[in-house]
């Protein structure tokens, strides 16, 4: 049924079949229907992360639900954990279209989305419309294209500071290819820069929120321990890797049109680098800084890699596109299956 409905909705333009999802998971019984055939309760996989308990250790990547539209029914697939976003103080539009594009062959997509949000202001609204969730949410953090990386820091800033009371843990966006010049805030400078800021708010609060920062697979190895350092020197409580990659390996298969897209790739081709990725972060910190894993997970072996390599979340996005909303129940089912063995 689902390769079926899939050949179907792969006729259509990527963005558009997207949009349409959105629009079906906000239908009135929608999310009974998708508690009904996902059982988001059959398998206990629960787990703890930066203080934070997790039904399940598997998560929906940010990007999917940029505007907090489908909380709860994306919550009834069975998903230990949300990441809304990527969140921006002001809305915006993102890129031209088109800008998401299907690379079959390879079980990958480009995207060029440009941070496309309704803004801070109107994702609160969305957020206080949400009930009845027992996923663990998460917010991605990005800055709007017009401001100068010289002012980045008061966009995120504005972003945390407005969004704190509704988000179980932070994530920065210092890694996405599509807003220009936003990777160079990856730098050890910048990324002290803003997380010093973020951190002096957030120690004044009652009770401090987990705030991650989400890298790019195309960072060096001493670019990583930069951020390592950054990390450590501001107490961060975890990473995610990665975020899409710019590169494209020689293995692609699809036609030549779509792989010289410009934007990110993600799906297949990046899940052994983000894998190796996750095992040197793991390895050079001891296993003490929680790691979200995320880039290529298309099979349930590829999640079960991920968490041996030292990953203690994994994060899927490209994966649900295709092989469907089942695909949270398989990975769980799997997991359950290989864990338990090895207790």
């Amino acid at each position: 049924m689902h390769k079926f409905l899939k050949n179907i909705i792969f006729l259509s333009d990527p963005e558009f079949a997207h949009n349409m999802t959105i629009k079906f998971l906000q239908i009135p019984g929608a999310k009974q229907f998708l508690r009904l055939i996902c059982e988001p309760e059959k398998y206990n996989l629960t787990t703890t992360a930066f203080g934070l308990k997790f039904l399940n250790p598997l998560g929906l990547a940010a990007g999917f639900d940029k505007d907090a539209q489908a909380i709860e029914a994306l919550s009834n697939l069975g998903f230990g954990f949300i990441e809304i976003g990527t969140v921006t103080p002001k809305p915006q539009p993102g890129n031209p279209k088109p800008r998401l594009f299907r690379l079959i062959e390879d079980q990958a997509i480009i995207n060029r989305m440009g941070f496309n949000n309704y803004g801070v202001q109107q994702i609160i609204k969305n957020i206080k419309q949400t009930k009845n969730t027992k996923s663990v949410l998460g917010i991605n953090l990005g800055k709007n294209k017009t401001t100068i990386n010289e002012d980045a820091v008061q966009d995120y800033l504005y972003g945390f500071t407005n969004l704190f009371p509704y988000g179980d843990y932070f994530v920065i966006n210092v890694s996405s290819p599509n807003t220009p010049k936003l990777r160079e805030l990856q730098s050890k400078e910048k990324l002290n820069q803003i997380f010093s800021a973020l951190q002096e708010f957030n120690s004044s609060q009652p009770t401090p929120k987990p705030l991650l920062v989400k890298i790019a697979p195309d960072l060096g190895w001493q670019e990583i321990d930069d951020i390592l350092d950054v990390i450590n020197l501001n107490n961060l409580s975890g990473i995610i890797a990665t975020n899409t990659t710019i590169q494209r390996p020689q293995t692609l298969k699809s036609p030549v049109h779509l792989t010289k897209q410009t934007g990110g790739l993600s799906g297949a081709p990046l899940s052994s680098r983000s894998t190796e990725i996750i095992r040197y972060i793991y390895k050079h910190t001891q296993g003490n800084l929680p790691i979200i894993g995320v880039g290529g997970i298309i099979t349930p072996a590829d999640a079960l890699e991920k968490l041996e390599a030292g990953a203690s979340l994994i994060q899927i996005y490209t994966g649900m596109i295709y092989n469907g909303p089942c695909f949270v129940k398989q990975l769980k089912q799997f997991l359950y299956q290989k864990l338990n063995k090895n207790i």
